[in-house]
């Protein structure tokens, strides 16, 4: 597929700290819309909610680089997490809010107690636009480790963070690192107990001698207090680093999969794991492929998938055994011998696998392309997406610096018509299903403006440029995209360029309410 023409979307960017947002109207799907250069999907102006590093200095420190980002299952919480162990949840805010100061309380681990600041104190009567996204809590995930029996450093750098659906009024969350994995539970209080006989205001015992009388202690308002706090950890069952997690459809369970294998938790037991796939051969020698991101099906708790670096889909069904080294169906393109190169395995590799909302249908990014794939139809994808195949020329200068190893993630839009992946560049891409058209943007703090519009790049390859092009010889490789993230229902994306988060909305559907 083609770069994207001027009859593509003039778009809004995103970059701000905690501030107003453009409204996002619930429920609107990603649709066309008609305009001066013809159809094309718009989209509004969103925050950037989190900036970190030495801004003024254009340092950007390792600790503060964004590693994951995940919406919960209705959209209202965003999850962050960085190479520093650190998760940043923000909350989308309602229209209007009341004034009220909000202190944070943060469990990082068990005894370990901190107030934090919190920035969510409006003005009564300031409004305040649906669809911002402001900081909810910030905690500590996980801590630098030492195996000494390997003599092995475990990194804190959060590899995955995944929601789970909300059962009472408290939310949970997991998240892991290389080794370990643990689940939070995200509680509010607004009142505290006042009027104890036996104890003062500081939570002191009193002299017994001076209490005369007794009195019913009562719940007063206080300001918001949001408390973090580590529910289980879930560590030993991997020996290799962990590369996804996916929580089942029955509420209950939950995998994780390393290079090597993929284990089977319950949520409410820690101290063990069941073994469904392992791939290990006998001798080490003998490896041929590793295993790089699964997911259990949206549907059917029975059902996962795994991809692995040859690119293959392995669509695995717990009832039919306890070990499912056979799978029931396999996924795999034939491999066209005019394309084959010293490269051709490497860049096959599938970085992300991600079921769609229906169920019906896998996505999966390999280095150039996105694929749609189809559960019953095995021979190869219903639909292939070029991302950046003006690259392949480049493929041996990408090999020498490491960036041909990047994983790339993708996501669906939540009517499973849009999907969107990362490029260099900060830029990210966007296809649309049904008419087929794509478009490329970016995501830069240089070209955020309060309600700017973005207009889509194109990438140069030879011949005549435009004036808005880039050549494919001045993309910056050290500025990508990897982790990107869609609203369940509504048309908001947030995506993650280094240590900034950027939240794009649909202009035309915002403007039209």
């Amino acid at each position: 597929m083609g770069p994207p023409t001027s009859k593509f979307p003039k778009v809004s960017a995103g970059c701000r700290a905690p501030g107003p947002a453009a409204p996002e109207p619930p429920g609107a799907p990603m649709r066309l819309a008609p305009s001066p250069a013809g159809p094309h999907p718009a989209w509004g102006r969103g925050p950037r909610v989190r900036d970190s590093g030495d801004g003024r200095r254009g340092r950007v420190f390792a600790a503060d680089i964004i590693s994951t980002v995940e919406f919960n299952h209705t959209g209202e919480l965003l999850a962050t997490g960085d190479k520093g162990g650190r998760v940043v949840i923000f909350q989308r805010e309602p229209e209007m809010r009341k004034l009220r100061g909000v202190t944070q309380l943060v469990n990082s681990r068990p005894g370990m107690e901190a107030r934090l600041p919190d920035t969510r104190t409006a003005s009564k009567n300031a409004p305040h636009s649906q669809g911002e996204y402001d900081v909810y809590s910030t905690f500590q995930s996980h801590e630098p480790e030492f195996d000494y029996l390997k003599s092995l450093e475990i990194e804190e750098k959060i590899n995955k963070i995944k929601w789970l659906p909300q059962q009472n009024a408290a939310h949970s969350l997991l998240s892991t690192n290389d080794k370990t994995i643990k689940l939070w539970k995200i509680t509010e209080r607004d009142k505290r107990p006042e009027g104890y006989n036996l104890k003062d205001e500081e939570g002191k015992l009193k002299d017994l001698s001076t209490v005369t009388s007794l009195q019913v202690p009562v719940l007063k308002p206080m300001d918001l207090m949001v408390e973090v706090s580590p529910r289980r950890i879930f560590a030993n069952g991997h020996t290799y680093h962990i590369n996804s997690i996916s929580v089942n459809s029955d509420c209950e369970t939950y995998m994780s999969a390393d290079d090597l294998r993929i284990n089977l938790w319950h949520l409410a037991i820690t101290d063990r794991s069941f073994n469904i796939v392992d791939i290990k051969p006998a001798n080490m020698e003998d490896l041929t492929e590793v295993i790089t991101a699964s997911e259990f099906h949206p549907h059917h708790c029975n059902l996962f998938v795994y991809s692995s670096s040859k690119g293959s889909l392995r669509l695995c069904d717990m009832r039919a055994a306890a070990l499912c080294d056979k799978h029931s169906k396999l996924f795999e393109e034939p491999e066209d011998p005019s394309n084959r190169s010293f490269f051709s395995e490497i860049i096959s590799s599938v970085s992300d696998v991600k079921f769609s909302h229906s169920g019906r249908y896998m996505l999966t990014r390999d280095y150039l392309t996105v694929k749609v794939w189809d559960l019953n139809m095995e021979a190869r994808p219903i639909e292939t997406y070029q991302v950046h195949d003006y690259l392949r020329s480049k493929l041996c200068s990408l090999y020498e610096n490491d960036c041909i190893f990047d994983k790339f993630e993708c996501a669906w839009n939540g009517s499973d018509s849009v999907i969107m992946t990362g490029a260099y560049n900060n830029f990210f891409r966007m296809f649309d299903r049904n008419t087929k058209r794509d478009v490329t943007l970016e995501a830069s703090r240089e070209s955020s403006k309060p309600r700017a519009v973005l207009k889509p790049r194109r990438v140069c390859v030879g011949g005549k440029r435009r004036r808005d092009d880039i050549s494919v010889d001045s993309l910056d490789f050290t500025k990508k995209i990897l982790h990107t993230a869609w609203h369940p229902a509504e048309n908001i994306i947030a995506i993650a360029a280094t240590n900034n988060l950027y939240i794009f909305q649909d202009k035309v559907n915002s403007e039209m309410h």
